[in-house]
């Protein structure tokens, strides 16, 4: 969790949600993982003790101590990596050397540049854990060497302090090299430095479902231009209902744009009483969300023999332009049965590229899941929602709360959340668990 998301949090003016993520911590695993995060909650709760001296602060800070405390790894004998894990980490070593092997072997010459490619990536992954791994058995045997040096020179004293000193710095230094071990353990998701398609979907409720839509794809504008990425309209069938839309399509072009907003995929409800409600009565509506990663041309082979283009006149505004060319455009790929409708531009060609742009990524998307299912049926994709079937977050407005179901977490002040500002709370409280659950089941291996 970054120091960011845990301002966040602390400036959050309800404790309650505070008290609740604190729930959520106790509950994550492996332990070490959290000693970092509760150091900073400690740094923060001095800050809020230092700036007010309320209650809510000094109970936070105190909890954050204690935390510090519980997830102290100091002491390298505490176990940190388990037996199971220490596996994993010679099966990876042993590969290591066996790329290296393949590599330096004369044999290597008739590798084509496609398996080079692989080997050198496949390198490049693995470097990192044994360069730790072997810094960690040196550390390791060094510690031993000093243990041996107190135990055999009980009367040098001099030679006793020296191996005390640098055995309290091996004792700080070894839980922390552990840990970068074990992050480096789970595995980058290839796909999180990619651009997206945002496609949002009014669902049950009607009117105020195609509002609560529109209310999405603005929440996602404005959180792309807090973090200073592009945002595209591609294609948008808006409503009658000023700010509405029955479905909409995006692009959102950046630095790690699909990793921090993978985790939105899913069914966004919300409870508030719509503006053409004259009675004042609530109404539950929802809406679907999903995060598609943008494929390149090499990632998703698109045969032209498996398109069917269809070209029509657009519908709607735009004047007498729409009704006289052919210049709405409409991709099936049939292997798939997929289909794209285009009709924003009026350049047939523009809206056939943009058309073709869309039908990759869900093609890719299709694909990756794919993988992904058969690789592992335990772990669903994005974090839970791989059907975007299930409900994923509830925005109630009555009462001023986001709540995620994922994780539990409530988030109060929905209009910062509306305007972007807290998303990141959710994505690191979702990465926390992604990376307990991928370490959780290297153990159970």
């Amino acid at each position: 969790m970054s120091q960011k998301a845990i301002k966040q949090l602390l400036a959050c003016s309800r404790p309650s949600s505070l008290t609740r993520y604190a729930e959520l911590l106790d509950l994550q695993q492996p332990r070490r993982l959290l000693h970092g995060a509760a150091a900073t909650i400690t740094a923060f709760g001095c800050q809020l003790v230092g700036s007010e001296q309320t209650a809510a602060s000094l109970q936070w800070l105190q909890y954050g101590q204690r935390q510090a405390q519980r997830y102290s790894t100091a002491g390298h004998n505490s176990p940190k990596i388990t037996p199971a894990i220490e596996v994993q980490l010679h099966r990876m070593r042993q590969r290591h050397a066996d790329l290296c092997r393949q590599l330096a072997d004369e044999s290597a010459a008739q590798l084509t540049p496609k398996q080079l490619g692989q080997i050198n990536k496949e390198l490049s992954t693995l470097q990192p854990v044994v360069d730790a791994l072997r810094i960690l058995s040196e550390q390791r045997q060094e510690m031993n060497d000093l243990e041996g040096v107190l135990r055999d020179s009980p009367d040098d004293q001099e030679m006793q302090r020296m191996a005390e000193e640098e055995q309290q710095q091996l004792q700080q230094q070894i839980p922390q090299l552990e840990e970068q071990l074990l992050l480096s353990l789970v595995p980058p998701d290839e796909t999180d430095q990619r651009d997206i398609v945002l496609e949002v979907r009014a669902g049950t409720g009607g009117d105020e479902a195609a509002l609560f839509a529109g209310d999405l794809l603005r929440m996602y504008e404005r959180a792309a231009a807090l973090n200073g990425w592009k945002f595209e309209i591609v294609e948008m069938a808006a409503t009658e209902e000023k700010g509405g839309c029955k479905s909409a399509s995006a692009t959102i072009s950046g630095q790690g744009v699909y990793g921090r907003l993978k985790y939105e995929s899913g069914i966004h409800r919300v409870q508030r009483v719509p503006a053409t409600e004259a009675s004042g009565r609530v109404h539950t509506s929802a809406a679907s969300v999903a995060i598609l990663p943008q494929a390149d041309e090499v990632d998703i082979d698109v045969q032209p023999d498996d398109l069917r283009v269809d070209t029509y006149r657009a519908s709607g505004a735009g004047g007498q332009h729409v009704n006289t060319t052919n210049s709405a455009v409409r991709i099936t790929h049939v292997p798939s049965g997929l289909v794209v409708a285009m009709q924003d531009e009026r350049s047939q060609h523009k809206n056939k590229a943009k058309a073709l742009k869309v039908l990759r990524a869900r093609l890719y998307d299709q694909d990756r899941l794919a993988k992904q299912q058969s690789m592992s049926a335990q772990r669903k994709t994005l974090i839970g929602s791989g059907d975007r079937s299930e409900r994923i977050r509830t925005y109630n407005y009555q009462q001023g709360r986001v709540t995620d179901h994922r994780v539990a977490i409530t988030e109060h002040g929905i209009d910062s959340m509306m305007s972007g500002e807290r998303l990141a709370v959710f994505a690191d409280a979702l990465q926390l668990r992604h990376q307990a659950e991928v370490l959780a089941q290297l153990d159970g291996q």
